[in-house]
């Protein structure tokens, strides 16, 4: 994330001290017993199955020979079953593209290994085909594993009704126990492992591994299936096209090189299908149909063409420096998913359109409406405000001061978000408009919740946005407390902002209404921990222009 004001660097000031294709390349058989010590995942489902994933740890090298089994209910009768070989060249996982089945129902699934050892048992339901009065999704982002206990995933996985897990990113964090959010790691013995940044295959392998360590983690994976998309941190901060924030040539070599090993730790470690031959690696962008109520297209905005995000370096005050970065800010030129991807955005938008389903959802990877930056001193009043700057560290006053300034400039609250590419916006709203389509915009990355109006140059509402906010991950409430009411003040388009809680969001489609509850829970520095709903918006069809209103 980029911007006036860079949620890394504040944060850090106060306290970071059938079968799947399978690779290529078999070693002899391990021997000794087999453990399934990161559980079950399930992901990518489609109306006749869905992708089923675990990994084998096993002492010594070579590879494990896995049966895979699934049912219709937990114990049931097997209705599918399979072989399928954890390989050491891919980490020891495992993943099985499962087909052949019915249709919008639940199943159960579970891996067995030839000593006898079972995994634990995961479920997934297929997609719908035909009528459909209901769909629930949970949305989720961020998990910064130093950061604090998966107590959301705890939540999650005790969800009455699930069709699906959205995953908007952030998966995993390239941080050392020296980095973001160190501090809470230290407190609760989550120290990253390995305990440096990560930068090579082995690198990423283990940060993927403690993940799905985490047995609340693994509760959520075994109870639904995950439709994920990586955002920056599954390789390094603020990702772009050729390089990254967070990412020095000179010591941490090619970024082609790096950007490959992470991705293929992630296409190893997550249940997510493989892109098309005929497509590049980092295309992950793809389409989920939901019977006849809604389609879900998930972007990719990071990798593939995503243009350099901007900083505003200058004076604010220097209306020559501003007038410059502005333009820069403007540039037609500038990219964020591109030409390629739009037209397939479109094509999907408009056949789901075409096809009289009421629901199209954007699963994106961060925050697309126009959101400026809040005037904290307008919002407190001098004196509070004074106080405030007075009460921070050094250094971070300083920063807030001139983020203040740039903001009064015009400078947008988040340069790594949509706002850091507004002609690349305006492109997608007019793709949205093509397509006949108002959708619902998902957004992760930003550690905050949010329901935002998506409002073209022109004025015109083209969609509604709800993002989530972080799993654990710190965000500006951490030190700014409330911050969000003064962002909703600054932004009419956004109608809740809360920059304090962490949790998930649950997004709700009927035929007539979309309803999306912020779920929080209490802590997460402490295990025990109290669930519920900081607040709830509705969208009916029936209004002739979309919002968001207050349940």
């Amino acid at each position: 994330m980029s911007g006036g004001l860079d949620r890394r660097t504040v944060l850090g000031l106060l306290g970071a001290s059938g079968a799947a294709a399978l690779p290529v390349g078999a070693s002899a058989q391990a021997t000794g017993p087999v453990r399934f010590d990161h559980g079950v995942a399930s992901g990518d489902p489609a109306a006749d199955g869905a992708v089923i994933w675990t990994r084998a740890s096993v002492d010594g090298a070579g590879d494990v020979p896995l049966r895979w089994k699934v049912r219709e209910t937990e114990g049931g009768p097997v209705v599918r079953e399979g072989e399928t070989i954890a390989r050491l060249v891919a980490d020891r996982t495992a993943k099985v593209e499962v087909d052949g089945l019915e249709a919008g129902r639940e199943y159960w699934y579970a891996f067995h290994a030839a000593d006898g050892a079972q995994s634990p048992s995961g479920r997934f339901r297929t997609l719908p085909v035909g009528p459909v009065d209901q769909l629930v999704f949970a949305v989720a982002s961020c998990q910064l594993y130093p950061g604090g206990y998966f107590n959301a995933f705890a939540d999650m996985a005790r969800a009455e009704r699930l069709d699906a897990v959205i995953h908007l990113g952030d998966y995993i964090y390239e941080y050392g126990d020296a980095g973001y959010g160190a501090d809470i790691g230290r407190r609760l013995n989550r120290l990253p492992d390995p305990p440096h940044e990560i930068v090579t295959l082995a690198d990423y392998r283990l940060r993927h591994a403690q993940a799905k360590s985490d047995p609340d983690m693994q509760a959520a994976h075994a109870r639904a299936a995950f439709i994920c998309v990586w955002d920056d941190h599954e390789i390094t901060n603020d990702g772009w096209l050729h390089g990254a924030q967070n990412h020095q040539p000179e010591t941490e070599g090619d970024w082609a090189g790096r950007k490959a090993v992470a991705m293929q730790a992630y296409f190893e470690w997550m249940p997510i299908r493989d892109p098309s031959a005929a497509r590049a690696k980092e295309a992950i962008y793809r389409s989920f149909e939901f019977g006849d109520l809604a389609t879900l297209a998930m972007l990719e905005t990071r990798l593939l063409v995503r243009s350099e995000q901007l900083e505003f370096a200058g004076d604010p005050d220097d209306a020559n420096a501003y007038a410059a970065f502005a333009e820069t800010l403007a540039d037609e030129t500038r990219q964020l998913i591109g030409n390629e991807q739009r037209d397939w955005l479109r094509n999907t938008l408009s056949t789901s359109v075409a096809a009289g389903k009421p629901w199209q959802v954007v699963g994106n990877q961060v925050v697309m409406g126009r959101v400026a930056g809040p005037d904290l001193e307008a919002g407190m009043g001098p004196d509070q405000y004074a106080d405030l700057i007075a009460s921070l560290p050094s250094g971070l006053n300083d920063r807030i001061a001139a983020a203040q300034v740039g903001y009064r400039k015009g400078v947008p609250f988040n340069l790594d978000s949509w706002d850091g590419y507004p002609a690349a916006r305006e492109r997608l709203y007019a793709t949205f408009r093509d397509a006949g389509s108002r959708p619902i915009v998902l957004a992760g990355d930003s550690h905050a919740g949010w329901a935002n109006r998506l409002r073209g140059a022109d004025g015109e509402i083209v969609g509604l946005e709800t993002g989530c906010t972080a799993i654990t991950s710190p965000s500006y409430g951490s030190i700014l407390p409330g911050i969000g009411r003064y962002i909703e003040q600054a932004n009419p388009d956004t109608i809740y902002c809360n920059q304090d809680a962490k949790g998930y969001t649950l997004l709700t489609l009927r035929p007539g209404s979309a309803r999306v509850d912020y779920r929080t829970v209490s802590t997460v520095t402490d295990k025990t921990f109290e669930a519920g709903i900081d607040a709830s918006f509705e969208w009916k069809r029936e209004g002739e222009s979309p919002d968001w209103s207050e349940v």
